[in-house]
């Protein structure tokens, strides 16, 4: 059959180039070539097909180029060239590969990611197995939708740090909360820092969740007491986590420093008015840096003092002699006890004194030992870029007390 000669220098209509029966079957054939076998087709013939195809692609029709992509995904090995034009096409065209291509590397999740937009970050956040790098890249972004997608991914993999960031994205939007708090990566660390700006569903879970015991570490710790009382408690490091692990709250040194003879007394004297004086001196005499009282007492939702107050061995009325001490209302308009003192009542009810002792240790240990000069600065600073060069409880001082130091 003679065929007419080939126009090389004709351009066609947008209406023939749309009704080209040939094109279509041409892209066909040359994606079925890329899908060959490596014993029908080297490795040479498959990068020449592939950019052929790739050239033809980024004339052709969206429609076109979603059947090559679908054509593509169930390949174990797709050349890098096709992966790359197709993950940066329109979201119905590369939501083939993402959604069904395995083999997509961290690289080419990465490249997408960054080159196109949030409807191709959503779709990276549903692929299974979402490694921690790429999760990490995708929480930069800081998209509510995206994030909401992770989260629900039981396959995605959340680094420390990937974690954090989310914790402190929770602060300007809470609807990450709910399904950050089912993430088997969540520690205590993060926990704690989190329930400074939870609502009071969230502080209920948390406190149930992650207020454990400390049994295990005081068995295990239990003949180290001694020794360190022998070297008269000199080493820095092992007085800090014996001071967290240890099983009495109080600091019974302070009372012979305080102008108070015991807690309770310092109690009675904040009922008439809660001065920083005194407000000092029960962090001191319960065994808590001011700083950390100061988060406590000024904390709106109440929870914190009844966990001070069951930590430290006091009746459930010194709750109310803190809260009449903040001058704080007592009762709600309907005569009826108000809701943020209800909640401080059920939770000095419901946790247990050596899981309250924990929190309080928590609480003191992120936020005071962490406070060395470089992290104070980096707080006021916002400088959350530097994170990493901090350790646990440095980042979670940083987290919880960014807006108590003025940004």
């Amino acid at each position: 059959m003679n065929l007419p000669p080939f126009p090389s220098d004709l351009e066609p209509t947008p209406e023939a180039a749309q009704a080209s029966r040939a094109r279509g079957v041409l892209l066909k054939r040359l994606a079925d070539v890329v899908c060959l076998p490596m014993s029908r087709v080297n490795a040479f013939e498959r990068a020449m097909t592939a950019d052929l195809l790739v050239d033809m692609l980024r004339e052709a029709e969206p429609a076109e180029r979603k059947k090559v992509a679908r054509r593509l995904a169930g390949l174990v090995e797709i050349p890098a060239s096709l992966v790359r034009l197709l993950l940066r096409d329109e979201s119905d065209v590369a939501e083939e590969l993402l959604i069904n291509a395995a083999v997509l590397s961290d690289a080419d999740l990465l490249d997408c990611a960054r080159m196109t937009g949030l409807e191709h970050r959503r779709l990276i956040a549903l692929r299974r197995g979402v490694s921690e790098v790429v999760c990490d890249v995708l929480i930069e972004f800081g998209e509510i939708l995206v994030l909401e997608c992770l989260l629900r991914n039981d396959d995605a993999r959340f680094s420390t740090g990937g974690v954090e960031a989310v914790v402190a994205l929770t602060r300007g939007d809470a609807r990450l909360t709910a399904t950050l708090l089912r993430r088997p990566e969540l520690r205590p660390a993060h926990a704690y820092v989190l329930f400074w700006w939870a609502d009071a569903e969230t502080r209920m879970i948390i406190l149930q969740r992650f207020a454990v015991s400390r049994e295990v570490l005081q068995e295990a710790a239990s003949d180290i007491f001694a020794m360190a009382a022998e070297e008269n408690w000199q080493d820095a490091l092992s007085r800090k986590a014996l001071q967290f692990i240890e099983r009495r709250q109080r600091n019974r040194a302070a009372i012979d420093k305080s102008p108070f003879d015991s807690l309770e007394d310092a109690m009675a004297a904040a009922q008439h008015g809660l001065t920083r004086e005194i407000a000092e001196e029960i962090s001191y005499l319960s065994g808590l840096k001011p700083m950390t009282g100061a988060k406590i007492f000024t904390d709106p939702g109440g929870e914190p003092i009844a966990v001070l107050c069951k930590a430290t061995g006091l009746p459930k009325p010194a709750i109310r002699a803190l809260w009449r001490g903040l001058k704080r209302s007592e009762s709600d308009g309907a005569g009826g006890m108000a809701p943020a003192l209800e909640r401080a009542m059920l939770v000095y009810d419901m946790i247990a004194v050596d899981r309250a002792q924990t929190v309080l240790r928590y609480w003191n240990w992120s936020l005071t030992s962490a406070l060395t000069p470089a992290l104070l600065r980096a707080i006021r600073d916002g400088d959350e870029d530097s994170l990493d060069e901090y350790s646990a409880p440095q980042r979670a001082a940083m987290l919880a007390l960014s807006k108590d130091f003025g940004r």
